[in-house]
């Protein structure tokens, strides 16, 4: 599994040729799919200029190489769909139709949405720490054109993903891979004197059945990570959406802390990245269902 070389960092001014990164696997296909919707690292020129904010600012949001530290997917069976967009361009993880009247014209309010409040619909008004993207609004045929072509297309191809999975095994996973600045675990309790490294959403089991949960904590657990459920984050659109457990469809979000593998403020992979990829390829095995070589020969 590999990616271009371009996707390494980010692309600043690069128009996208593509909707989505849809990485399929060669050999038999595992229940399991993977989504990285917030790792898009392209940002458009005319957005670029438009904003407020430096290009490095303008990442605050973004879960940087979430998708490549999931990258092993398609090697035991799982295609991992990423975007290209970033999130402060369009949130794929929203509703389309929570649109922010303070970012889109033409837009009117329609009761309170804490996420619309807080500056986060599906076409962001701030990046992290409310630091504000635009000086004014955008126009609603432009909002329109991104979802259009951006938020759509993501959406059509993960549910055909996910129709495939159940029709083959009669239940499919979705593993819906972000990450999470580390100061939003300052007050998490702790698991078993360690602050939380992994974060499990299930909407408290709205999303996913609970042998899917327990299976994926101990997929974590057993490489050593410190696994929490539901808090600080139970899960987004994402997870709501393709959550229907009663319909063989289950959906887990799963944070990873940014400290672990990245210098938060610039945003540049840390000299251990590759041993965090490492730890989570053995992860990704289990939860397609497969184990990696080194795990199958020590069993031997």
């Amino acid at each position: 599994m590999s990616f271009p070389a371009a996707r390494a960092g980010y692309d600043l001014g690069m128009a996208m040729a593509t909707s989505f990164d849809l990485h399929e696997p060669r050999g038999g296909l595992s229940r399991a799919v993977f989504s990285s919707p917030h790792s898009g690292r392209c940002y458009p020129e005319h957005f670029i200029r438009r904003s407020r904010l430096d290009p490095l600012a303008l990442r605050a949001s973004e879960d940087a190489f979430v998708d490549e530290l999931f990258g092993a997917a398609p090697e035991f069976g799982a295609p991992l769909i990423s975007a290209v967009a970033p999130r402060a361009y369009v949130d794929l993880n929203r509703a389309p139709e929570e649109l922010d009247p303070s970012v889109v014209e033409g837009v009117r309010a329609t009761g309170l949405n804490p996420r619309i409040a807080a500056g986060l619909g599906v076409i962001p008004r701030v990046v992290a720490e409310g630091a504000s993207i635009y000086s004014g609004k955008i126009s609603r045929s432009e909002a329109a054109d991104r979802l259009a072509r951006l938020h759509a297309p993501y959406h059509d191809a993960l549910a055909r993903l996910m129709r495939r999975a159940r029709a083959l095994h009669a239940q499919a996973v979705l593993f819906d891979c972000h990450s999470m600045p580390s100061d939003a675990l300052r007050a998490a309790p702790r698991i078993r004197g360690r602050r939380p490294e992994i974060v499990l959403g299930d909407r408290f089991g709205a999303a996913a059945a609970d042998w899917a949960m327990a299976e994926t904590q101990a997929a974590f657990e057993g490489a050593g990570f410190a696994v929490a459920r539901n808090a600080p984050f139970a899960g987004g659109f994402i997870t709501q959406r393709y959550g229907r457990p009663s319909q063989g469809w289950h959906a887990i979000q799963i944070e990873i802390d940014r400290s672990l593998y990245l210098d938060e403020r610039r945003i540049e992979k840390r000299g251990d990245f590759a041993a965090i990829a490492q730890a989570l390829r053995s992860v990704v095995a289990r939860l397609c269902g497969r184990e990696p070589l080194a795990a199958q020969l020590a069993a031997e």
